[in-house]
């Protein structure tokens, strides 16, 4: 929800910074459907009139139309009492503009767009002509009739009726000409009343909520959402708006990316910030201040982004090509603060005696527009320090892994404690190295002088944490992986590799027992130790071959006349792959199909919730075009679990709460197809199938039992929903999963449904893993500087106490200063989640230093008592909007702070500047 959230604040605070105005009303009148999570979001933010709505299912707008209810309440599934509900104005008709707006018929509507540009032609021009005493009658007459045809579908006598379209009002001359006619208009109808009974004003969204409330006191209440979005344009049959879900997955990840690094570099900022300027540190300030403006751009490349046709990747490849430079400076933007906040913290009022460079890097190398997050090799010639910050107010049990040029390292944390960890090989995956023109397997080679560093850490709640990698040069190190592959090379001796035996593969922790198949290497069946219950669920790979001239960026639309492309075909199995790494942390199956996939089956050997699922990854590379064209590819999980005939399933909506969906086999599987942000499970009485996803995409369950997530796609043709060309710019892309299988119970029929608590945990390792720094070579090795080793070595704790483990730190986002717009202020919002979980699931699980507030209708406590900001002083603590605009309560401690389940709460802590 990060990334929404964001576009909110920045819009917003912008329209108030900029043109002193408050936002009132909402106006979402182009996304292809529309969630539930934004009109909570502009409940949360102060909009009290209410929003409009305009592209949804024809059905439901002619539902709506019969029942008379195009003006309805939108409640949030968890709310039982309405304090969510936000007023709602569906737009009757197809679309937005001028043509469709008047009334029923668009042919004549036409007559009443006045826009005419020299040298400009469209539908329009012939028709319209200007309103003058000869005609004017007749044009009123004609428009009163369409105006009295839409006010038929409401209860009340009011209607809105916009005046415009895409690209509109961009030459000073169409705004005199829409004005003038439609001013003549309005005179001519306001002084004859007794006529026309009517009085037409030009006016604001707010206007018309304003007149509706004053003559309606209650309204019909509505729950869910307006997916999937389907029209009727082109074909006279339904096309449905589901291919968007997950076209250009790349730009997905990359949106992801920024937003994960963002969120991290404000909740830096703001400690970094406010520390040097309660410690006097100059130096530091002059520099926070003067990079203020990076951040500031990279908060505006993500809301950007958010734009109905950037993140749903449904724009020209030009404009793709623009936005992910844009995420790409964003992200940049995001890790030079990290970096340089972390190195400040690190070393307080010892920073100036640093050389003028960075002491702290990335161990990512962000500069590439092609790759995602390519990892660095970190040289270890004698010891390297490292620094992992956990944005979580939570303690956190990761997984850290680091590329080094050597096997042969222990590491340690800041008390000298050894930590576990495990050396696993680097493979060469590039397309040369393991293809061969003949028909003879060419043995796939483990690179040489890369090696994978895999360890455990406990993290504290919003803490920088110092750990040291050391070289114990010579030593055969019980922490290197054993491996077992068929064709694999092993060129530098360090690995003790086995021969895969024939059969399936049987992997196993404390807390599972995971079968796959032999010849595929992917998934079979999960067994839960505990109870011993073997649980069928086979992982398919396949594609459903594109409708030409139907399926692109926007429609998914499979060909009816051809049956799914089985994996065999699909995948390249005469090059295919399977390794197994064994070691102390970790035993992975990878599984390596040609060019075009690489997957992956971890699990994790240690104590703790990491166990209890299996975390994969896939590396999908469609390669140049037209390779692979027309093709949607998938990933279905057929499993056991009885999730009812016609089949029903969860999918989330912006990670805020999750939405039934129930199979309606006769429109289709692409009208069963549903978006999904952080996940999407399936369950019966007794266990419960989850699917985390790192990105958003596409999910179905066709059929009882499947779980489905689309992964990439390409059409070469056009849709003519408007972007006019086909999808070929795929990029490889690496994405991440957590397979969960959960014991539940049996739930009430009017029971919300939620994750479970574990669910939650690990989505959001997910979602936002621990930011990993590295003390530049030089620095670390120099032994002279001794006070600098021994301040590095000491972790920084930002907050004194966990927060319950089900409250989220959205954000904690500094204020821009209201006079110097350029500069930031002294004040910080911070947003918080508490994140609704259900008991029912998942009941055996215990997370590690997880604190549970008891449920109460009096108070569910978002902070322990005695919780503090270590080295920060609060001056002011208010309770706010999610803008920051309307202040509602003022708290004298962290203490005070309420948050109940599935609510956000924004607090702008002001902080003393001594």
């Amino acid at each position: 929800m990060q990334h929404v959230f964001v576009y909110e604040l920045i819009s917003h605070q912008w329209i108030k910074n900029n043109l002193g105005i408050r936002v009132k009303s909402g106006w979402s009148v182009d996304p292809f459907g529309h969630g539930s999570t934004v009109p909570y979001l502009l409940k949360s933010s102060g909009v009290l009139s209410g929003t409009v709505i305009q592209r949804i299912h024809y059905s439901w707008k002619q539902w709506f139309a019969k029942q008379m209810m195009g003006d309805f309440l939108w409640r949030q599934n968890w709310d039982s009492v309405g304090y969510t509900d936000m007023l709602i104005h569906n737009q009757p008709f197809d679309i937005y503009s001028i043509k469709h707006s008047c009334g029923p018929h668009p042919q004549v509507c036409t007559y009443y767009d006045f826009r005419k540009v020299p040298g400009e032609y469209n539908e329009h021009l012939l028709r319209a002509v200007p309103i003058d005493e000869q005609n004017i009658k007749q044009k009123a007459d004609t428009l009163m009739e369409q105006y009295e045809r839409t006010g038929s579908l409401y209860p009340h006598n009011v209607i809105l009726v916009p005046l415009g379209d895409d690209f509109r009002y961009d030459h000073e001359i169409e705004w005199e000409q829409q004005y003038r006619n439609y001013k003549r208009l309005m005179d001519y109808i306001n002084g004859r009343k007794e006529i026309y009974n009517a009085e037409v004003n030009f006016g604001t969204p707010n206007d018309y909520f304003v007149e509706v409330r004053n003559r309606m006191s209650e309204f019909p209440t509505l729950k869910g959402d307006f997916f999937v979005y389907s029209d009727i344009f082109t074909e006279g049959r339904p096309a449905y708006w589901s291919g968007f879900y997950t076209t250009r997955p790349y730009w997905k990840l990359l949106d992801r990316e920024l937003e994960r690094n963002l969120r991290s570099a404000e909740i830096l900022y703001t400690f970094g910030l406010n520390m040097a300027r309660q410690q006097k540190y100059n130096d530091t300030i002059k520099m926070l201040e003067r990079n203020y403006e990076k951040l500031v751009q990279a908060r505006r490349n993500l809301a950007l982004f958010q734009h109905h046709d950037a993140v749903t990747g449904t724009s020209k490849a030009f404009v793709m090509r623009d936005y992910a430079l844009k995420l790409i400076d964003g992200i940049q933007n995001s890790v030079y603060l990290q970096t340089y906040v972390v190195q400040n913290l690190l070393l307080g009022n010892a920073n100036s005696l640093v050389p003028q460079y960075r002491v702290i890097v990335p161990e990512s190398d962000f500069e590439s527009y092609d790759t995602v997050s390519p990892k660095v090799l970190v040289t270890i010639s004698n010891f390297r320090k490292i620094v992992v910050f956990n944005s979580f107010v939570q303690h956190r049990q990761e997984i850290m892994k680091l590329q080094v040029n050597t096997p042969y390292v222990k590491i340690t944390d800041a008390n000298g404690n050894v930590l576990t960890h495990q050396i696993n090989p680097v493979w060469n995956l590039s397309p040369s190295a393991h293809t061969s023109a003949s028909s003879e397997v060419k043995p796939i080679e483990i690179l040489q002088n890369h090696f994978e560093l895999m360890f455990v850490v406990n993290l504290s709640p919003l803490s920088l944490n110092v750990f040291t990698i050391t070289v114990e040069e010579g030593t055969k190190s019980s922490s290197v992986a054993t491996v077992y592959c068929q064709h694999c090379r092993e060129t530098q001796n360090v690995f003790q590799m086995k021969n895969i035996q024939i059969g399936d593969i049987q992997l196993e922790n404390k807390k599972i027992r995971v079968l796959f198949d032999g010849k595929t290497g992917f998934l079979k069946s999960i067994t839960k130790k505990n109870t011993e219950k073997r649980t069928f669920c086979e992982m398919t790979v396949a594609a459903y071959q594109s409708a030409q001239f139907h399926s692109g960026a926007y429609l998914f639309m499979p060909d009816l006349n051809s049956r799914e492309m089985e994996r065999e075909v699909l995948l390249d199995t005469t090059n295919q792959f399977i390794i197994i790494t064994s070691g102390a942390i970790a035993t992975e199956l990878t599984v390596i199909n040609g060019n075009m996939l690489t997957h992956s089956s971890r699990l994790y050997l240690i104590d703790g919730p990491l166990s209890e699922g299996i975390y994969m990854e896939n590396i999908v590379d469609f390669g140049i075009p037209p390779k692979n064209r027309e093709t949607e590819l998938y990933i279905r999980f057929s499993s056991a679990i009885n999730n009812g005939d016609p089949s029903v399933f969860f999918t989330d909506t912006n990670g805020m709460q999750m939405q039934k969906r129930v199979t309606v086999q006769r429109i289709g599987i692409e009208g069963n197809y549903f978006p999904i942000s952080t996940g999407v499970y399936i369950e019966d009485d007794e266990q419960r199938l989850s699917l985390l996803v790192d990105h958003s995409q596409g999910a179905s369950s066709w059929q009882p039992g499947w779980l489905e997530i689309m992964v990439d796609r390409r059409t070469l043709y056009d849709d003519a929903r408007g972007m006019g060309e086909g999808l070929v710019d795929n990029k490889k892309i690496l994405a991440k999963y957590w397979l969960l299988l959960e014991d539940a119970k049996k739930k009430e029929n009017n029971e919300v449904s939620k994750p479970s608590l574990l669910s939650n945990y690990l989505s959001n390792s997910l979602l936002y893993p621990p930011n990993l720094f590295i003390m530049e070579d030089s620095f670390s090795q120099d032994r002279g500087q001794t006070q600098f080793d021994n301040l590095i070595n000491s972790p920084v704790h930002l907050i004194s106490k966990a927060l319950p483990c089900d409250v989220h730190l959205l954000n904690f986002r500094t204020l821009t200063d209201q006079t110097f717009t350029q500069f930031p202020s002294n004040s910080a919002l911070m947003i918080l989640h508490r994140q609704g979980f259900t008991c029912d699931v998942s009941t055996k699980i215990t997370i590690p230093n997880c604190f549970l507030e008891p449920m109460s209708t009096n108070k569910q406590a978002a902070f322990r008592p005695g919780t503090r900001f270590n080295t920060l002083h609060v001056k002011q603590l208010t309770k706010t909007s999610l803008t920051g605009f309307y202040r509602e309560k003022h708290f004298d401690s962290l203490d005070e702070v309420n948050v109940f389940p599935m609510d956000l709460v924004t607090l702008n802590i002001t902080f003393s500047s001594s």
